[in-house]
């Protein structure tokens, strides 16, 4: 009951990003930032006496490298040379370059050296003690950084309990995660033929506070001898790049095709006979159903929740007139909801604006 309670006060309390906030189209590259874990004084995992900053750092650039032969992406990068980023830095990167993607690449260590296989990560709890371990060790990097108790708002890596906090920071764009999560999981089975530690949910600090989706890929063990060589090795690294870059691709070209659908009307009907145009607010999306009363949404009223069967969107006000509408927008943002936007709908289904203005 404690965590449903603090669940409920995080919704209202956060600033919601949706998840279509990111539109690719022509006049817009599809932005991705790689992140190489680790850096500097952060060596990461030394298993088998190898550097997991190192192996990171050049799988990561060696994935810009892939990405940016496609005209269609623009590559950023946390850091390009050994230097330590502060977990709050990664984030701003990617937060102010309004990054469609966030990639984490790190290598994996374990107590056992019989563990192998690559996984990817998105944020979310941890499912065993295991996910939570692996968590923890990626998160107990803040130790390194001055006065990270308050940056991290007292955020501690050793206690589960602290990723409750972190939930529904991401949990917006959860669906496009796992869907990016998987298509690199896959193309780890699929075209290097590794092991598959399918996708999981855990606890990621530098997940937490990028408004995008954003997936910890973890290439391998390094604590395993076998692995460990192949993570260092010229030939494992290119293979590992060119399979994350694959997916990436993959995933941009999957997402750009659902976005080309979303609201895009391919009916037959006569939009003025028919008539029936409404216009909403969309202020939230989550996996949780969440009561439209006015005090879940900050006074806001009315509220009407849709379920897709994977998420719940949160819609306020319902107008006839576009110009009634942005009204309605106004105050959604001036209330807090500052990503809020527009839908118009024509008998429940979704349209685009400009259609629903043409034929009010």
């Amino acid at each position: 009951m404690k965590i449903l309670h603090l669940n409920l006060l995080i919704f209202i309390i956060t600033p919601w990003i949706i998840q279509f906030n990111h539109p690719i189209s022509s006049s817009k590259k599809f932005i991705v930032v790689l992140d190489a874990g680790h850096g500097g004084r952060d060596t990461g995992n030394n298993g088998n006496g190898y550097l997991e900053k190192k192996i990171a750092l050049t799988i990561t650039l060696e994935i810009g490298k892939l990405l940016s032969k496609d005209r269609e992406i623009k590559v950023i990068y946390t850091r390009k040379n050994d230097k330590y980023v502060e977990l709050n830095k990664r984030a701003q990167i990617a937060n102010d370059a309004d990054a469609d993607l966030f990639i984490s690449v790190h290598c994996d260590a374990f107590g056992s050296s019989k563990a192998f296989g690559a996984g990817t990560f998105v944020l979310g709890l941890h499912e065993n003690d295991r996910n939570f371990r692996v968590a923890q060790k990626e998160n107990s990097v803040i130790f390194m950084e001055d006065d990270y108790e308050k940056k991290y708002d007292g955020f501690d890596p050793n206690n589960p309990e602290s990723v409750i906090s972190l939930l529904l920071m991401q949990e917006e764009y959860l669906e496009q995660s796992i869907l990016a999560a998987t298509s690199i999981q896959n193309s780890f089975v699929s075209v290097l033929k590794r092991k598959d530690r399918t996708v999981k949910q855990a606890g990621f600090l530098v997940l937490r506070n990028t408004y995008m989706p954003s997936v910890l890929v973890e290439a391998g063990f390094l604590t395993n001898k076998k692995e460990g060589a192949y993570l260092n090795s010229s030939k494992g690294q290119n293979s590992i790049a060119k399979a994350v870059s694959k997916a990436i691709i993959e995933y941009k070209n999957n997402i750009n095709k659902s976005i080309e659908n979303f609201n895009v009307y391919n009916g037959d009907i006569d939009l003025k006979v028919t008539k029936k145009i409404s216009y909403k607010v969309q202020i939230a999306a989550s996996k949780n159903k969440i009561g439209t009363f006015p005090y879940n949404f900050k006074g806001l009223k009315p509220i009407h929740r849709i379920n897709n069967g994977i998420m719940y969107r949160y819609y306020y006000g319902d107008s006839k007139k576009y110009k009634n509408a942005k009204s309605d927008l106004s105050k959604a943002i001036k209330k807090g909801f500052k990503t809020a936007f527009l839908v118009a709908f024509l008998n429940g289904n979704s349209i685009s604006i400009e259609e629903a203005k043409k034929n009010e």
